[in-house]
Parts: C-alpha cells; structure tokens; sequence
C-alpha cells in the first residue's frame, strides 16, 4: 500500500468539491477541544450527545439519538426505496477512565480521572466535520449518494457499543462502512492502510477455582489450590499455543491472580483474571470452546472444580479489500498518494469489527503526530494529544470517499 511517488490521476476530471472551509476548520478544532474537557464514560454521554445533536439541527439536519440513551445517527441526504445502499462513517464518542496529565495545553480534562487519552474526540469531531461539509453540498446538488453518520457510545466498554448501535437501526440501508483511528506512530496528514484483519479479537476472561482448602502440611489430604491455579496460569496459555495454528495468534495473557490469606493455609477459593487475544477470525469463532477445554483440563488434573466465566469481546476489524480502495482513491484525490503508508495488524481490539460481520467497510489509521516530534506517546496513556490537523485530514478523507463511493462500486 506504500505509495512513493506523486499522486496518481484519479477517476474524475476535475478536482473534487467539499474542502474544509478555515471558519469550519477553526470551529472544529474548539469543538473538540470542549469534548476533551468534558470527557465521558461509555453510555454517559450525555454531554457529548447533546452538543453533536445540536450542531447537526443547526445544520439543518435530522440526528436520531439511539435507544440506549447516548450517540445517534444522522443521514445526509435523501433517502427511499430506489437509494443505493449508503455509505456509514462511523466515530465512536466515549473516553477513558484515566486521569489527564497534559501540561501546558488549555483544554485538558476538567473532569477528574477522565480523559479522552485514545483519540475518541478527534475521530468524533472528523466525522460531525464531514457531515456538515456534505450536507453543504447536498444543498448545492453535489452529494450523489446520501451518507450516514454513526456516532456509538460505549467503544471502550466490552463488548462495545457497536452491537447495541446496530440494533438501533444504524446499518439500515448502508452497503458500506468506514472510519479512522488515531494512530501516534504515523504523521498528521497521512493514513495508514491495510487489507484483511488490522486489530486483534479481544475477550475477557474470569475463572474461578475452587476447593475444600486445609492445612498446608497435608496438602495430600486436600486439593492443593494455590499450585493448580499456578498450574492454570503457566500451563493453559501453553496448551493452547499447541491446539491452535501459531499463525492465528492465540494468546491468553494474565493480569490478575489472588488466592490465599495466611501461609499455612491452603485456601478454598483461587481468582485468575486475563484477556484472550487472536489475530485470526476463524480461529477467534474457536476459542471460547478451546479455552473452556484446557482450563477445565489443568484444573482437573489438580482436582479443582472450575466456574469460568468467558466475556465475548470484540473480533479482529477485517479490513474489505474495496473498501480499502475507496479510502485510497480518496485520500489520493486529496493529498497524493504519497500521503498513504502500510500499517501493521495490531494486537488491541476495536469494536468497530461488530459493523463488519454485517457489511463491509475498513478502518484506516489516522496520523496524529507532528512531524519531527520524537516523544514515544501511546494511546491510553494519560499524557495522550494529537496534532488537530488530523481533523482536516479525517474530513477531507470522509468528504472524498462519500463522493467517489458511487463511483468505484
């Protein structure tokens, strides 16, 4: 996907309508800077709701709030039985809960232990961007398909509030979805593309272990819990590692293990906390089954009874070759090709791969660092900014595919 020379004609004669004016530039930019300020937890954002409601009414627009209760979507453009299926931009409005330490900027979180430190603002601000740059050339007659705009709550919060967003209707009518994420490790005003999975599947896992606990000098005499749910810990990662493909990517990482209150005492009761990640699809469908099997087999083995309690997460975002297309005709129109780079699968989860098993679409990586800045920042980190010409970057990117959609197919 690496594109080193300049940019390639693209399939139209003339350059493409809806650039960001610099008074919506300008507007945008406080708009997100009054977001990051006001961060809110998954399905309380009411705030952010509110403000993107309002400004899309002023636009003259028609937003519909979801039936949980925050995010909403909005269509531009008409819409009946004869429209072709429409094209979905999709940002994702929740924060962090992670304190804000930025210093020296005027817009860091005034809400205690929030903050939007993975980018949530900036993508939520690009597509309101878009939307009010198409509705303007709706207005004109220059907006050929209509275009819907998804606002979800609740990405940070397992399983995401994707699913809920789709049963409110937001996929209705929509062939195709796009959307962008943050990305630290790539420069302001380039993307970075990739076809097939670009995240990883992510679960949650809680297991408990139990049994009839007893003195630590006759461990024969009882079910020795401490050295089984050591044996879980160590040993089911390892087995699984052998009963699946390595190219999948299975892994079951800890993050939590208690048992025990006193050094003679082999306790009744072993809690082990932890993810479950997967890079593959198929093998992701697999793994409540296989984790269920290993676990069950260790613990067995030590004679401990098992309650495990597997959360169904996310799966891995699996990029759509077309789609894929489209972003990279678009952002071609925009800046050239040399403004494209390849990307890597990541191993982080990302709920917007619930739109995908029900229509195609691609997430793109949206740069966000300033060129020659050489501080490492991360994503979920509470020092966490962004160069805000991303924001001009995401709307020219949404504004371009909207319009080449009908197009290439």
């Amino acid at each position: 996907m690496s594109r080193e020379s300049e940019a390639e004609p693209t399939p139209h004669d003339e350059p493409l309508p809806g650039t960001l004016p610099e008074a919506l530039r300008a507007e945008l930019i406080a708009f997100r800077r009054d977001l990051h300020m006001h961060p809110e937890l998954g399905n309380q954002e009411f705030r952010t709701t509110a403000a993107i409601k309002a400004r899309l009414e002023k636009a003259g627009l028609r937003p519909r709030v979801l039936a949980t209760g925050t995010g909403l979507i909005c269509d531009v453009g008409t819409r009946d039985d004869s429209t072709p299926p429409v094209l979905a931009l999709r940002a994702d409005i929740d924060a962090l809960p992670i304190p804000d330490t930025k210093t020296g900027v005027p817009y860091r979180s005034t809400v205690p232990d929030r903050a939007h430190a993975c980018g949530h603002d900036i993508h939520t601000t690009s597509v309101l961007g878009a939307g009010l740059v198409l509705a303007e050339l709706d207005q004109r007659g220059l907006l050929p398909n209509p275009v819907r705009l998804i606002f979800q709550p609740a990405e940070e919060v397992l399983p995401g509030g994707a699913p809920d967003t789709i049963l409110s209707g937001a996929l209705e009518g929509v062939g195709r979805i796009i959307g962008v994420h943050c990305d630290p490790k790539v420069d302001v005003g380039r993307i970075g593309l990739r076809v097939g999975a670009i995240t990883s599947a992510c679960d949650r896992l809680e297991v408990s272990l139990d049994g009839p606990g007893g003195h630590t000098a006759r461990p024969h005499l009882t079910t020795d819990l401490v050295t089984a749910a050591a044996k879980v810990a160590t040993e089911v990662p390892a087995l699984l590692a052998r009963r699946v493909d390595a190219r999948a990517g299975l892994a079951v990482t800890w993050g939590r293990l208690e048992t025990g209150h006193a050094c003679n005492v082999i306790p009744q009761h072993a809690e082990l906390s932890g993810t479950v990640r997967c890079l593959e699809l198929g093998a992701w469908r697999e793994a409540p089954d296989l984790v269920h099997a290993a676990i069950d087999e260790v613990a067995g083995m030590h004679g401990a009874k098992t309650v495990i309690d597997y959360v169904r997460g996310v799966p891995p975002v699996v990029n759509d070759a077309a789609a894929i297309d489209l972003l990279a005709t678009a952002m071609t129109a925009r800046r050239g090709s040399y403004a494209i780079e390849d990307t890597e699968q990541s191993l982080g989860g990302e709920d917007f791969s619930w739109y995908l098993e029900h229509v195609p679409g691609a997430m793109a990586r949206l740069g966000v660092r300033t060129p020659g800045d050489t501080a490492r920042l991360d994503l979920h980190r509470g020092d966490f900014d962004a160069d805000e010409e991303a924001i001009t970057v995401a709307v020219e990117l949404f504004t371009a595919s909207a319009l080449l959609n009908g197009r290439l197919g």
